[in-house]
């Protein structure tokens, strides 16, 4: 067969269906291992893909979506993992025959990594390079990562599968929901971005949508990657028919959007839950007369993409010069320096969020105080910056140990600030970078100092372009730094400094980057001088700026300057900031300096998720005279009450309201000790399950999580629960509530069975279901008193149920 990155040039490949409904069709009894039935049933496994295959497919997918460490242990299988994977793989393999291409699943593992979760990402990493390993052992022709919900998890996956084979094709898919975001709150271009940059080969989505939420997130996808694309659409959303989970997806309603996504550049369509045979014959029957040839996007060309998780920035042609914060930097800052010593966070926290509101479109991450663990540090700033803000990161480190701590702990594609041009730096900072996939700042200069004039520069800048092509590294991921000198001691190499910037441009068409501040140390008057050498640089075509967001000279220069570049469409940017005469004359106050009442300063600990502050405020507090009840009624209460109106807006996402909840668990464990291990007074008292069949308990654990935040009393009884034992639990706890999760459209019904067990004996608590596959309309079709799509909403019906005032 044709290789099967050549054949996606060549045409639009389809790729098989659902999988999972398929086996339980065919023997797969509720709760058992999908990926058993490779040693127990190979001849039902093999029988579907054979049914795929002779209604079209051009790939099919192993029966190995969760083949994982994580996912195998659940069921005792930890130990078969290698010969269940090789299983997956030969009998995929027996009936392709050269018929279709064989991809490798790969699904998340149920677990999220460090903060978020307690796993490392290390040990995520090699969770999924074992599976790869088998995988690849076994000879797929390539690998499909599905369903991820946490980019980071996904990045880990990406990454570990390259430590395995830096050659074998990646298809890397996230879900998305109907708002355009996935769980955790990452956007399709952040998403692709990142995915992107650690080397997979198609970017794309899968399940969660229907073939018209699918084209939508695509198309976003398409502003910010020239990849190839995958579609693996829903047969529409799910609902109950008869007691059964059915998808209303016709197969000619699948079809509907092919011309679209082939113009978008889709190379890969494929059908996830709901899909049949059936559906995989008419996508493929679509595709004929259709013009399939690929062309690869062209719009992207000089542009360096940065990413986290629940943002992203583009530096480059045509756009705004991006404005670095530089001010999360020890020199010369006693209480920075003090808190990296102790271990604290209080500050990157405070100065990220205010950076950020100022403008900052990037954050530089400079932990480099003296007799700190450098590493540890790094990895302690990235997890705080990365909760704090939606705004992409710098590491700014010599130690190469240092940058690949941020490079693990990040969750999308950062910039290293930086690697010069001796061969000691190349050789050390360009292979993480390559790695980790993270784009790179790179510095004029080598072992011989920094040259007196542009040229000398220039060729800098071409031996470290060079030596990054070498590493697989894209032109567009080096952006240089033309490196600004103080005007008072070395006055002509300012004009040197703006000549470098259109040289770089010209001869290389590198992005470039200044730390702007440096050029008037030393002279009276500094915002004056730099603000106007700023300007200048912008005029030359800077791209990139290292500057302090709260000096106010160099914010209105380069807001003037975007105006005048023709970089603010109707100045709109511009207009919006200085509408308002008082917003001229004053500069923005910093975010924390105002004197708050201790109440007020608890909430905000709680909504800032500082995790670090929070027990100081509660000690004063308690010397102010509060009780403990009062210090989590009238402090921590109406500030997670905040984080949830912030949550409903699609202001903060689930880390952030992770980070909070975490914060406020910490306090409350302070006053527990201040009331004698005495519990803080109950709001009621919640059962919280995962039905039986289902193994999934992620969004469970996030509602436990914040009810017993929000003052409940939970008794989670965990997942894969009987009927039986859920409602001899609501008996023995006494409870107010029965909450019922599941996430597969398999274990959908089991809610049915626990909620009718739960009436004929006549328990009076109420009952509340969510979950992935879950909705409204079928809530109401079970009788459960509440439907909820998120933790946050889970709460606030819980306590309107309960009749629980704010």
């Amino acid at each position: 067969m044709t290789p099967f990155l050549e054949a996606i040039q060549e045409r639009v490949l389809i790729l098989d269906g659902a999988m999972g409904t398929m086996l339980q069709e065919r023997g797969l009894r509720p709760g058992q291992s999908p990926e058993e039935l490779n040693l127990t049933m190979p001849d039902v496994v093999a029988s579907v893909h054979r049914e795929y295959i002779e209604a079209g497919a051009d790939i099919i997918i192993t029966n190995s979506f969760g083949g994982s460490r994580f996912k195998l242990a659940h069921f005792g299988l930890e130990g078969r993992l290698a010969e269940i994977n090789a299983r997956a793989v030969e009998i995929a393999r027996g009936e392709a025959r050269g018929r279709a291409y064989v991809g490798g699943s790969m699904g998340p593992t149920g677990q999220f990594v460090e903060p978020l979760g307690e796993v490392s990402f290390d040990r995520m990493k090699e969770s999924f390079r074992e599976q790869a390993e088998a995988l690849v052992s076994a000879g797929v022709d390539l690998i499909s990562l599905e369903t991820f919900l946490d980019i980071k998890e996904c990045r880990a996956a990406v990454i570990a599968i390259r430590e395995v084979s830096p050659t074998i094709p990646i298809i890397a898919m996230m879900t998305f929901d109907d708002n355009g975001r996935s769980v955790l709150g990452t956007p399709p271009e952040a998403a692709a971005i990142t995915l992107a940059a650690a080397g997979v080969d198609i970017v794309g989505s899968n399940c969660g949508l229907g073939v018209e939420g699918i084209h939508d997130i695509l198309v976003r996808m398409r502003r910010v990657t020239s990849l190839p694309l995958i579609s693996q659409a829903n047969a529409g959303l799910p609902i109950l028919k008869d007691g059964i989970t059915v998808f209303p997806g016709t197969p000619r309603e699948m079809t509907d959007y092919h011309d679209r996504l082939i113009s978008l550049g889709v190379r890969v369509i494929g059908g996830c839950c709901g899909t049949t045979p059936a559906h995989i014959r008419a996508m493929k029957e679509a595709l004929a007369g259709r013009q399939q040839v690929w062309q690869e996007p062209t719009h992207l060309e000089g542009m360096t993409l940065l990413s986290c998780r629940g943002g992203w920035t583009a530096v480059g042609p045509g756009q705004k010069t991006a404005i670095i914060g530089e001010r999360i930097n020890p020199t010369g800052k006693k209480l920075y320096s003090k808190e990296l010593q102790e271990g604290k966070v209080s500050y990157i926290r405070r100065e990220a969020m205010e950076q950020a509101q100022l403008g900052a479109t990037l954050l530089d991450l400079n932990v480099g105080a003296p007799g700190i663990d450098e590493p540890v540090a790094m990895e302690r700033a990235v997890f705080c910056a990365s909760g704090a803000v939606g705004v992409p990161l710098v590491l700014d480190s010599s130690s190469p140990a240092a940058l690949e701590a941020g490079l693990k702990a990040a969750d999308g594609k950062v910039l290293i600030n930086s690697v010069s041009g001796e061969a000691k730096s190349l050789s050390r900072v360009l292979p993480l970078a390559k790695k980790y996939g993270a784009a790179l700042i790179g510095l004029t200069l080598d072992a011989k100092g920094i040259p007196d004039s542009a040229e000398g520069r220039l060729a800098i800048a071409r031996r470290i372009r060079n030596a990054a092509r070498r590493q697989g590294i894209p032109d567009q991921d080096i952006i240089i730094d033309c490196l600004t000198l103080t005007v008072s001691a070395e006055q002509k190499r300012a004009a040197e400094t703006l000549r470098t910037i259109r040289l770089v441009k010209e001869k290389l068409g590198l992005s470039t980057v200044l730390g702007v501040s440096n050029i008037s140390f030393g002279l009276p008057q500094r915002p004056l001088i730099s603000s106007s050498f700023f300007s200048m640089a912008m005029a030359a075509g800077l791209d990139a700026a290292i500057i302090n967001p709260r000096e106010k000279a160099m914010m209105d220069a380069w807001r003037s300057a975007m105006v005048l570049l023709n970089r603010d469409p109707r100045a709109e940017a511009f207009i919006q900031t200085y509408r308002d005469e008082q917003a001229v004359a004053t500069p923005a106050a910093p975010v924390s300096d105002a004197p708050q009442e201790i109440r007020q300063r608890l909430g905000q600990a709680v909504i800032n998720g500082d995790r670090d502050g929070i027990i100081g405020l509660v000690e004063e507090a308690l010397a102010q005279g509060l009780a403990p009840l009062q210090i989590s009624n009238e402090g921590f209460l109406p500030g997670l009450e905040e984080v949830g109106r912030r949550f409903e807006k699609n202001i903060f996402f689930l880390p952030q309201v992770m980070q909070s909840a975490d914060t406020m668990h910490a306090g409350f464990a302070r006053l527990k000790e201040e009331m004698k291990g005495q519990p803080l007074e109950s709001r009621g008292r919640i059962l919280m399950a995962t039905v039986e069949g289902d193994i999934h308990d992620i969004g469970k654990n996030i509602v436990c999580t914040l009810l017993e935040n929000h003052g409940f009393e939970v008794f989670d009884i965990g997942k894969n629960v009987s009927a039986a034992t859920i409602v001899a639990k609501a008996r023995e706890f006494g409870v107010d509530a029965v909450g019922l999760s599941a996430l597969m459209t398999t274990t959908m019904a089991e809610m049915d069975t626990v909620l009718k067990k739960l009436k004929a004996v006549g328990i009076k608590a109420f009952t509340m279901i969510g979950g992935a596959v879950v909705t409204q309309e079928y809530a109401d079709r079970i009788g459960a008193d509440i439907y909820a799509r998120d933790a946050m909403e889970a709460v606030a019906k819980v306590k309107k149920l309960l009749q629980i005032a704010d």
